[in-house]
């Protein structure tokens, strides 16, 4: 692809000017917006994309007269750069990259950079599963009792176009570990981080113990002043928390066991306390999300409501309320006695888990696509005892059919979200579920896993 006619204009326009450069690597939702806020900062700024970039962001771009380029990295106009902001999905391994760090060139994340344009309160949250719930949750509650509030990061609008365009006074941060890599001075005002599982190890020389550092750079930085919410009965946390001692003013919580400040679950009660005589207390039936990993979810939500001093009454009316994120555990349809659930999000083993330690039909279980180093034997006990059968939806199946072969009776490969809709309700009988959970990215047959969810939300339509 050729490169935008505005870039001669642009660099030369600098060179008069005299202007910091700053390279924009990946054109997708946190790249665009990082371009828009630099642009706005009044930086020369160039957006490379070694992937097509999409007519969408495309023209969002010339809209606004950016300098850009698609499937390529032109080496001469991103070495030059004062600063990079990179995008999440690009490795440290990438040629490119290596070759930045090697120059001295700083390489840094959309959310490293929007911060530094914002005056705003930030809650980070991070965890390998349950993070885009607890989010859109946390959000759910502040936007709810009136507070002046943006949700970003993993989730939604890019961070930095809405430094750029709004004026909010708190953004609730969905953040991944491959933010987390490229943060250095940010600091998170209240830090939450849900649980530390087997994920993306791939980029992390298949070490947990390097994905679990990763995790805990959320609390770099943080003060006295600042809060850090975190669950005590997650082992890879409490043995990250070992090494670390965070400066941040702790509240964990726990559903095994009482703490003093926090909170923790005892006789299907949750209880939130933060300060002496202001305890939260609610049913769990009466929360809107069901199973013992929301529990979790809303406790953390809950605590961050009530560190932010939120009325409980408002506080149990939203956690009542809330309607969850599509893709994770939404209900598609009930066929001849059968429910579909679609729970395309769960991109690694620890959601799936979630996924079945949930249900309480036998499931006919639709799982596959690209492994990322998955260890299955976690899912042995719930496969054993829930799944009637695997339909597999991926291109190599190979290790979904050694790790269950003499789990299930039933392991069918199939390639196509039609054909596996298809095969899950001729396995299926009623009071059933077909559970689409992959455990796996999903990047061998769909674009992503929203495609996936809504591929199969289709097929399941078709039945």
């Amino acid at each position: 692809m050729s490169i935008n006619p505005n870039l001669t204009q642009s660099k030369a326009k600098s060179e008069m000017a005299g202007q910091s450069r700053v390279v924009i690597l990946g054109a997708g939702e946190s790249g665009v917006g990082a371009a828009k806020l630099a642009q706005q900062q009044g930086f020369d700024v160039f957006v490379s994309d070694f992937g097509v970039i999409t007519d969408h962001y495309k023209a969002a771009l010339k809209k606004l007269s950016i300098a850009f380029e698609s499937e390529k990295h032109t080496e001469d106009l991103i070495l030059n750069a004062d600063e990079v902001i990179k995008s999440p999905g690009i490795p440290a391994t990438a040629a490119i990259i290596k070759k930045l760090v090697a120059k001295g060139i700083s390489v840094i994340s959309e959310i490293e950079f929007a911060k530094r344009y914002t005056n705003a309160k930030t809650i980070c949250i991070t965890g390998s599963n349950g993070k885009s719930t607890t989010s859109l949750l946390t959000y759910h509650i502040l936007k709810k009792a009136g507070l002046n509030v943006g949700l970003a990061g993993n989730i939604g609008q890019s961070f930095a176009a809405q430094v750029a365009t709004e004026h909010f006074d708190w953004y609730v941060l969905e953040i991944s570990s491959f933010m987390l890599d490229d943060m250095f001075k940010f600091k998170a005002d209240v830090a939450v981080l849900l649980n530390i599982t087997p994920d993306h190890l791939d980029r992390y020389d298949y070490k947990l113990e390097n994905y679990a550092a990763s995790k805990m750079r959320i609390i770099q930085n943080q003060t006295g002043n600042d809060v850090f919410i975190y669950c005590a009965d997650d082992e890879e946390s409490l043995k990250a928390l070992k090494n670390i001692k965070p400066q941040a003013k702790t509240y964990p919580f726990s559903i095994t066991k009482k703490v003093e400040t926090g909170a923790f679950l005892e006789n299907d009660t949750i209880h939130i306390l933060i300060e002496p005589n202001n305890e939260l207390t609610m049913s769990i039936s009466d929360l809107a999300l069901q199973g013992k990993h929301n529990i979790y979810n809303s406790m953390a939500s809950g605590i961050v409501a009530k560190v932010l001093e939120l009325r409980n009454d408002s506080i149990r009316e939203s956690m009542g309320d809330f309607k969850n994120i599509e893709h994770r555990l939404e209900h598609v349809a009930k066929i001849s006695g059968i429910d579909f659930i679609n729970d395309s999000k769960a991109t690694n083993v620890n959601s799936t888990w979630y996924a079945l330690e949930s249900m309480s039909t036998d499931v006919i279980l639709i799982m596959g696509g690209v492994d990322k180093g998955n260890d299955y034997n976690m899912l042995k006990d719930l496969v054993k005892s829930k799944v009637k059968a695997i339909v597999c939806l991926g291109k190599d199946n190979k290790r979904i059919h050694d790790a269950f072969e003499d789990d299930v009776d039933v392991i069918v490969n199939t390639f196509s979200a039609d054909e596996a809709a298809q095969i899950a309700y001729h396995l299926a009988k009623r009071g059933d579920t077909v559970l689409l959970s992959p455990a796996c990215a999903s990047f061998d047959l769909f674009k992503n896993y929203e495609d996936r969810g809504n591929q199969f939300k289709a097929a399941v339509r078709e039945l």
